[in-house]
């Protein structure tokens, strides 16, 4: 088999960014690329470790990538360990944060919990799945508080002996917060070691992340030496930037493509990514070659764009998406629209007559009012073709919008229905 970098087989290898520890060859606890060939000839798995805390309802293409990357794991024949982290979500991940997260209820996260699976493939198409839910011994789905919550008072004074207060302000985040005098709470302490402590509770061999999480990643490492446990390794892939190409995915950002997203929109969005950072893209969210794609920027931009798009809505839905894309943005003053496939958006929740700003955020293009009313006063807002130039325009009834295909920028299209 074709070895790639870290001297691992090229879909284990793609795209990562470190892998650690990384000593010498030969040594099943100083090399992965070890680890692993002992793991063929005893025929034991792997258990190769990710853990999500269920702070959203939605899953991005961001996340994607570690998903794809524990897949590849499964598809090795290895044991993917999921885990739901309902307990350390309540405490929240202070990396990347500037301030004190706030805490989730119990409720919030299994809510949450529950919409994460069914967007890996809990129960879909598992030629759609992210993740293998069907192979016996593939997946298991555990969820922390089944050993955190049971935390007596000793073992958490034994778990915060391992670490110093310097270990924890060395961590960037806490580093710069504690510089600038942003509060740091004590149980934001704690986070980074019952993460790690989750590493002790599966027997990880391996833990997947992001190049964010090398300090929690490491904590685990750390624990399960202190448990008297063969320390696990560490293998993180980049943050994918967003649709910006500036700043990484995040839903508060806006800059995001949604795994739940229709064909069109995902489509859409994707097309317009910058022409900068389709390589990663193609990289971290495809198994495309990339030398066999043309080069081109715009067709191996549309070419990656179709590509995420049929892994996760199939292949004839994609080709209809790239397709109903060109018309609608090609089309002038609408022509096309009409043939084109395009999310419906229900008008029977609004009331006429109904001033646009108010129409879209009312039919859930825009998050609300205010940013309907500076979309439209930017020129981003079209009507089958026509550009919105009033705020205040209003339509009289639904009967008046029927049909007709609601644009925000190049990227959302929704066909208004009356029902």
């Amino acid at each position: 088999m074709a070895m790639g970098d870290w001297g691992l087989p090229p879909a284990l290898a793609r795209g990562v960014a470190d892998l650690f520890p990384a000593g010498a060859a030969g040594d099943p606890d100083a090399q992965l690329a070890a680890r692993l060939a002992e793991a063929q000839a005893t025929g034991r798995p792997l258990r190769v470790k990710l853990g999500i805390d269920p702070t959203g309802s939605d899953i991005h293409l961001g996340h994607s990538i570690l998903f794809r990357k524990l897949r590849a794991f499964q598809d090795a024949g290895h044991t993917a360990v999921l885990i739901i982290g309902d307990f350390t979500a309540r405490i929240g991940d202070p990396t990347g944060k500037s301030a004190t997260r706030v805490q989730l209820s119990e409720a919030e996260v299994d809510a949450n919990a529950a919409t994460y699976l069914q967007q890996l493939g809990q129960g879909q198409d598992p030629a759609r799945a992210l993740l293998d839910f069907e192979t016996p011994g593939r997946l298991e789905v555990r969820r922390n508080s089944a050993w955190l919550a049971g935390l007596d008072l000793p073992r958490v004074i034994e778990l915060l002996g391992t670490a110093t207060v310097g270990q924890m302000l060395a961590k960037e985040d806490f580093a710069n917060r504690y510089g600038s005098g942003t509060p740091i709470s004590l149980h934001e302490f704690l986070y980074p070691l019952l993460q790690g402590y989750d590493s002790v509770a599966v027997e990880a061999d391996l833990e997947l992340g992001g190049t964010d999480q090398k300090f929690n990643v490491a904590m685990g490492r750390d624990l399960q030496r202190h448990f008297v446990m063969r320390p696990q390794f560490g293998l993180l892939l980049p943050i994918l930037p967003g649709l910006d190409g500036v700043q990484k995915m995040s839903k508060s950002l806006g800059n995001t493509v949604g795994l739940a997203e229709d064909p069109l929109s995902m489509y859409s969005k994707l097309e317009k990514v910058p022409d900068a950072l389709v390589d990663d893209y193609l990289t971290l969210l495809t198994g495309l070659d990339l030398s066999q794609l043309p080069s081109n920027p715009r067709e191996r931009q549309k070419a990656m764009a179709l590509e995420v798009t049929r892994q996760r809505h199939g292949a004839e839905a994609a080709r209809q998406a790239q397709a109903d894309a060109a018309t609608l943005v090609a089309g002038a003053a609408g022509r096309g629209a009409a043939d084109a496939e395009v999310p419906e958006a229900s008008l029977a929740a609004v009331n006429f007559p109904a001033k646009a700003f108010y129409l879209l955020s009312a039919v859930g293009i825009c998050a609300s009012s205010s940013e309907a009313r500076r979309q439209i006063q930017g020129g981003g807002v079209k009507l089958d073709g026509e550009r919105l130039a009033d705020p205040n325009q209003e339509f009289a009834t639904a009967a008046a919008l029927e049909g007709k295909v609601l644009q925000l920028g190049k990227k959302t299209f929704r066909r208004l229905v009356a029902g």
